[in-house]
């Protein structure tokens, strides 16, 4: 068995008189792709603190191996004392660490180095913060919500690093498919107790749902076993006799095992409060443009959006997302074009930067405008503590202020506040940011149900799949363009324009080229006017390249399989490294493979079509 890198052992703490941790184990290994998953405020940022060494814990044992090195990349990143972002990323090298690459990997996410720290925004401190941990070569890589505030091209982007890292990954994410893409383990946090499952995220829910299943029919048992031995009890017991007095201890031992039990924690409730239909048509714009300090941000967009819509936009931060949903909703007036808006419109606003909540409020306050202690859900009263369980908050959280909350309570809040409302349009922007997978699923579920049309700004990849109609992206310089479908679906046909305008754009420069060389004595059947046909090396290329992409996909998995060893790390370090190096590069070798054989394919098909 492989020596483990970092351990921990019968973890144990309590923050006020609840246990939040009760006998924890965590067992990293070389090369283990592991995802810490649960509920949220059930301790998986707190145990990710104390593998990195930043808490201790009431009782239990951590330990690091002594040679490895273990980065963190925490919820919130801290950059003082760097004056600028290559100076924040340069002081977590090693002395063996490569600066080239520390520099690459600011370039790669949109920094030249000389950015001050102080001017960050959350979401450009978060990248910095990547690019520290990413350059450091750590052995163990811990990652705290990884994803937040990164666009989807960052996501992809650090997808494809941490798949050719040969560190070890410990990661706390509620973004399906990155979970999906990047873990070959999960580890359960529920109720304080850890349980690990040597399956990748793709298997836990149904395994979670199955456990969560067999505890309540074993807890069904134990009740109705409790309940007969009630009875005896009350049909007398004579306590002189042996027997008696060991059904006696067992019924006992049993009430405590029930009174000891921490019940699962439940689900919000969610339900829309829905308006009077609105209008067929919800939204018509027609030539619209916006443009901030000469920048494009929205250029010339026509869209219809109808009732039962239900359109996500996606696209880099800074591209105009909020701006493009001001302009659709009315909030904003374009520089040239129209926007109609339907009859009988009622529209809630989810705001992503969540600037509506004041500090200075507390849950009831946020609930109620300051108003009381009643709260207006779909056009009848009901007290605030009672809805406030419908989100997960206790009545004793009433008072609690706001700057208290941890971002999945600010996150249910938002909900909250925007469920209470009537509406026929849902404007969500950034909905899925802190919730947990459970919460996911519930907003999933009501947003499927929702009689109303829905615009949709999210990261979150699986999420879109799962809810749009329809898909608004960015090509650039303010150009949008509507996809049908989620996101998969918008990426699949973007690849097909791709592959058209690399044939069209062939094509076209075959003419163009023919012409300037031919010039007329093309029509007169000069030698130089004949089809153009695959030379021999294209041909060449095209008869070997199936074979090289098999046994590129052969060696691809050798490599992984090996990896997967344990005991390789411990027994041949060198070739633990070396194997992860060619891992990395038989996988860039076969992208470029593919590549060419489907420009090889499309020349052939186009040459073929021409005779």
């Amino acid at each position: 068995m492989a020596a483990e890198l970092l351990a921990l052992k019968d973890i144990h703490l309590t923050f006020g008189s609840t246990p939040l941790l009760e006998g924890a184990d965590l067992s990293v290994g070389p090369g283990d792709r592991i995802c810490l998953v649960g509920r949220n405020g059930s301790g998986k940022s707190t145990l990710l603190k104390i593998a990195a060494g930043l808490i201790e814990p009431d009782s239990g044992t951590r330990f690091a191996h002594p040679g490895a090195r273990i980065a963190t990349l925490a919820q919130e990143a801290d950059l003082s004392g760097h004056a600028t972002t290559l100076d924040a990323v340069l002081a977590y090298l090693g002395e063996t660490d490569d600066e080239a690459r520390a520099r690459a990997l600011l370039g790669a996410l949109g920094f030249t180095g000389a950015e001050a720290t102080d001017n960050l925004s959350g979401g450009e401190t978060r990248r910095v913060a990547i690019a520290q941990v990413l350059a450091a070569s750590p052995d163990v890589l811990l990652l705290d919500e990884p994803t937040n505030h990164l666009d989807l091209p960052t996501i992809e982007w650090l997808e494809a690093e941490i798949v050719a890292s040969t560190a070890a990954i410990v990661l706390i994410s509620h973004d399906r498919r990155f979970l999906e893409r990047l873990t070959r383990i999960c580890v359960w946090l529920d109720r304080g107790r850890v349980v690990r499952l040597d399956q990748g995220f793709t298997a836990f829910e149904a395994w979670r749902d199955d456990r969560l299943a067999q505890e309540e029919l074993e807890r069904h048992k134990l009740d109705r076993k409790i309940a007969r031995e009630n009875e005896w009890m009350h049909g007398g017991v004579t306590a002189r006799r042996k027997r008696n007095v060991r059904r006696v201890a067992e019924l006992r031992e049993m009430r405590q095992q029930r009174g000891d039990a921490r019940p699962v924690i439940g689900n919000v409730r969610m339900e829309s409060q829905d308006a009077a239909a609105s209008g067929k048509l919800v939204i018509e714009a027609k030539g619209v443009s916006k443009t901030y300090d000469d920048r494009p941000i929205v250029r010339d967009l026509s869209i219809r959006i109808a009732r039962g819509d239900r359109v996500g936009l996606v696209g880099p931060n800074g591209a105009g997302k909020t701006t493009l949903i001001s302009l659709l909703t009315g909030a904003l007036e374009p520089d040239t074009g129209t926007v109609k808006l339907g009859t009988s419109l009622e529209m809630v606003t989810l705001d992503q930067r969540r600037e509506e909540l004041r500090p200075d409020w507390t849950i009831a306050d946020a609930l109620t405008g300051g108003r009381g202690d009643q709260v207006i859900v779909g056009g009848k009263a009901r007290h605030v503590a009672s809805y406030m369980k419908d989100f997960l908050f206790t009545p004793e959280q009433m008072r609690t202020p706001l700057k208290a909350l941890s971002g999945g309570e600010r996150g249910r809040l938002m909900l909250a506040r925007a469920l209470a409302k009537p509406s026929n349009l849902l404007v969500l922007d950034e909905p899925t940011n802190d919730l947990d997978l459970e919460t996911l699923d519930l907003l999933q579920e009501l947003l499927a149900d929702y009689q109303g049309t829905v615009l949709l700004v999210s990261h979150d990849r699986d999420f879109l799949d799962r809810i749009v109609t329809s898909v608004v992206a960015t090509d650039g310089d303010g150009h949008w363009t509507e996809y049908a479908g989620g996101y998969t679906d918008m990426r699949a046909q973007r690849r097909g324009n791709d592959v058209q305008k690399m044939a069209t754009g062939r094509k076209s420069g075959s003419q163009t080229n023919g012409a300037m060389a031919g010039g007329g004595e093309r029509e007169r059947g000069s030698p130089t006017t004949q089809r153009r046909k695959l030379s021999f090396k294209e041909k060449h290329a095209l008869d070997t390249l199936s074979a090289t992409l098999a046994s590129l996909e052969r060696e691809i998995a050798g490599l992984s399989a090996r990896l997967a060893d344990p005991r390789l790390f411990t027994s041949d370090p060198k070739a633990f490294k070396s194997t992860s190096e060619r891992l990395a590069a038989a996988q860039t070798e076969l992208a470029a493979a593919e590549e060419q054989w489907l420009e090889l394919e499309l020349l052939k098909e186009e040459l073929s079509a021409r005779d």
